[in-house]
């Protein structure tokens, strides 16, 4: 297993997600196979790097686009992205990520307009901070 592969617990809970393909659905790789091209997909996703490029131990780069297309259209990683929001949810794990991307005001490409005044006046490429806590129901104190 390489750094950034799936691990036993992440594919038990990814695996029952997935579409249950067809038995005589022709070539390519079979369902039980999912676990690397989900692994390809990640790799790929997870560097940048062009489709070809996915590297063999995953599969045919070839495969694992048309499978990550197929699944994509008929809306299997939305159906996986709220399933995994409900089982950290249900679990109590939660994640903020905050990302902050510095561009100049001219950047955005449109001429002035609402977004160019809301840019300018916070100083267009400032990052945006922000604190998230939860309120316990006993009391009405926030706690950080």
């Amino acid at each position: 297993m390489s750094r950034g592969d799936l691990t036993e617990a992440e594919w038990r809970i990814l695996k029952g997600l997935l579409p249950i393909e067809p038995e005589n659905r022709g070539r390519g790789r079979r369902p039980e196979q999912n676990r690397a091209v989900i692994n390809g997909i990640l790799w790929r996703l997870r560097c940048g790097a062009p489709w070809r490029d996915v590297p063999p131990k995953y599969g045919s780069w070839n495969t694992i686009y048309r499978r990550f297309r197929r699944w994509s259209e008929a809306g299997v990683w939305e159906t996986v992205a709220v399933m995994l929001a409900e089982v950290m949810a249900d679990s109590g794990h939660y994640s903020i990520d905050s990302t902050t991307v510095r561009a100049h005001v001219s950047a955005a490409g449109g001429k002035g307009g609402l977004i160019g005044a809301l840019l300018a006046a916070r100083g267009a490429g400032s990052p945006v901070s922000f604190t998230a806590w939860q309120i316990p129901s006993d009391d009405r104190s926030p706690s950080i």
